[in-house]
């Protein structure tokens, strides 16, 4: 029986956002294409700030009835980070973004290393036969194990 148009007949490697990534082609709302025909790009929307936490207030609040020495809870700060990565996958004639919100560097982290990890399964696709690459070795090359 074969799978439903649109969905994948591929094992799904890694998704990012509503994209779906497969060993040759790349599955989106806007439609699919051959993994191979696609660039991706990351655009970072996100602003990391410094606050000083809720509960680092309460504990100088209450430490500042009994001592001044409660006060130095107002020096501990928290990153905190908003906003969205949108990932952009485009080809001829093709372009889906989905926007990625994230709270967290290590999310950042994680999309950038799916895109790029769609990337490397892009590079180790073959191109078409008759693309135009040359197969020859070029001139002087010598296969391992060959004498000099």
């Amino acid at each position: 029986m074969a799978p439903a148009p649109g969905l994948p007949s591929e094992p799904v490697l890694v998704t990012i956002g509503d994209i779906s990534v497969t060993q040759s082609t790349v599955y989106t709302p806007s439609g699919t294409r051959p993994l191979n025909e696609v660039s991706w790009n990351v655009t970072d929307m996100t602003v990391t700030t410094q606050a000083i936490p809720t509960w680092a207030i309460i504990c100088a609040i209450v430490g500042a009835l009994f001592c001044l020495l409660g006060l130095f809870f107002l020096l501990a700060k928290e990153d905190r980070t908003t906003g969205v990565l949108q990932v952009t996958v485009t080809g001829s004639g093709f372009v889906h973004t989905s926007s990625i919100p994230v709270n967290s560097p290590a999310m950042i982290a994680d999309i950038n290393g799916r895109v790029n990890y769609a990337r490397t399964v892009a590079a180790g696709i073959s191109p078409a036969p008759g693309g135009g690459t040359n197969d020859q070795p070029p001139a002087g090359w010598q296969q391992p194990g060959q004498a000099w």
